[in-house]
C-alpha cells in the first residue's frame, strides 16, 4: 500500500526538482560558487593585478580624451582587445594582456566589433589621419558607416571638469599619479580640444607591448 504521509528529503531530487524556489535558490548558490572560483584568483595572480614592462599611466591630455571616448560611446563599436587567435594577431598584432589595462579604471575590452578593434591602433596613423577621420570618416575610409565627430575640434577641453581631480582619484585606486603630474594637468590641457585629446588617447593604446 502507498504510503500517502511520504514527505521527501529537503535537498533530495524529488523535492528540489517539485519546488521552483528551492530550484532558483540552489541555483544561484552554484553559480556564485562557480563565480568566486573563477574570478577571485585573478585578484591574485601576477599577470593580471601588475602592469606590463613599460606601461605608463595615461597623461593628463590622453586622460582628458579617454573621458571624451567614453562620452561618445566609442566603446559601442570598437573594442579594446585583440584575442590570442592567429587571425587576430596578424590583423591587430601582439594579443591584449591585462597587465596593459590595471591602469584603466574600467577598461574598454568590449566584445561588439561594428568598427575594428582599437587595442593596437597606438602610432598606427598619423595625428593627422586620425584628424580627417574624426571630423570625417568617410574622406578616409570611403566605406565607413561610422559618424562624424566635426565638434571635437571646437569644443576646448578647459570648458568641462578639471582633469586634475580625476587624477587624484584614480591615485587613490592605484594608479602612480605624482603630485607634480597631478599639479601640472590642467595647464598641460589647457587650450587643447577635444578633438586633440582623443587623439592623443587613440595614439598610446597598445603602445606599452611592441
Amino acid at each position: 500500500m502507498a504510503d500517502h504521509n511520504h514527505k521527501p528529503a529537503l535537498f533530495s531530487h524529488e523535492r528540489i526538482e517539485t519546488s521552483n524556489f528551492l530550484m532558483i535558490v540552489l541555483t544561484l548558490v552554484v553559480v556564485a560558487f562557480g563565480a568566486l572560483v573563477e574570478i577571485v584568483p585573478l585578484f591574485f595572480q601576477h599577470s593580471t593585478t601588475q602592469p606590463v614592462e613599460g606601461l605608463k599611466p595615461y597623461t593628463a591630455l590622453q586622460l582628458a580624451g579617454r573621458d571624451v571616448y567614453l562620452r561618445e560611446g566609442c566603446y559601442g563599436c570598437h573594442s579594446q582587445m585583440v584575442r590570442p587567435f592567429r587571425a587576430e594577431t596578424l590583423r591587430y598584432g601582439h594579443y591584449s594582456m591585462a597587465g596593459e589595462f590595471v591602469y584603466d579604471h574600467p577598461f574598454q575590452w568590449g566584445s561588439k566589433r561594428t568598427g575594428p578593434d582599437l587595442h593596437r591602433v597606438g602610432g598606427k596613423y598619423s595625428d593627422e589621419w586620425h584628424r580627417a577621420h574624426l571630423i570625417n570618416p568617410r574622406d578616409v575610409v570611403p566605406e565607413s558607416n561610422m559618424p562624424a565627430y566635426p565638434w571635437l575640434a571646437e569644443s576646448k577641453l578647459q570648458d568641462g571638469p578639471a582633469v586634475a581631480p580625476r587624477m587624484e582619484a584614480l591615485r587613490k585606486v592605484g594608479v602612480p599619479y605624482t603630485d607634480a603630474e597631478i599639479k601640472a594637468a590642467d595647464e598641460e590641457v589647457k587650450g587643447k580640444t577635444e578633438l586633440e585629446a582623443v587623439i592623443a588617447y587613440l595614439q598610446v593604446l597598445g603602445t606599452a607591448v611592441k
